[in-house]
């Protein structure tokens, strides 16, 4: 069964996207929950409508992201971990807690999905990141992994 998820579904797929599931996944689940729709020919035409409209707020938005890549461009974000004496991080860092500490540091509300990590942040240094808002508005930060 063809489906037009209406939400991010983790490893499933993204919003907007159409994925092939089994029959019983969508008829019971997905649909009855609200997470997706039958992708037949009017809700696709439906999807096409809404991902222009999508396009066009977020093109508005692009100065909005410039602004937010402007400020944290070349900043240092602190994010403090637990780790043992060798340096290795207890777990490992992930772009929830980088969301979090842009938060909590710079007053800014970036998703996620936005933050590229270069690789697992696995021990205590200095790393390079990328954010990517829009096509128009990419920068890199640098985080800085401290032991609490």
């Amino acid at each position: 069964m063809e489906i037009i998820l209406l939400k991010d579904m983790g490893t499933l797929g993204d919003k907007y996207e159409v994925v092939q599931v089994k029959n019983g996944y969508g008829r019971n689940y997905l649909i009855p929950k609200g997470l997706a729709v039958i992708a037949n020919t009017p809700n696709m035409k439906k999807l096409d409508d809404i991902i222009a409209k999508e396009t066009a707020a977020e093109e508005a938005r692009v100065d909005e992201f410039k602004a937010m890549i402007e400020k944290l461009a070349g900043q240092t974000i602190k994010i403090g971990v637990k780790a043992g004496t060798s340096g290795k991080i207890f777990g490992s860092v992930t772009s929830i807690q980088v969301v979090n500490a842009i938060k909590e540091q710079f007053k800014l509300e970036i998703p996620r999905k936005k933050i590229i990590l270069p690789e697992e942040l696995k021990e205590i240094g200095t790393y390079l990141a990328e954010i990517v808002l829009h096509d128009q508005a990419k920068g890199k930060m640098t985080l800085d992994l401290v032991q609490e």
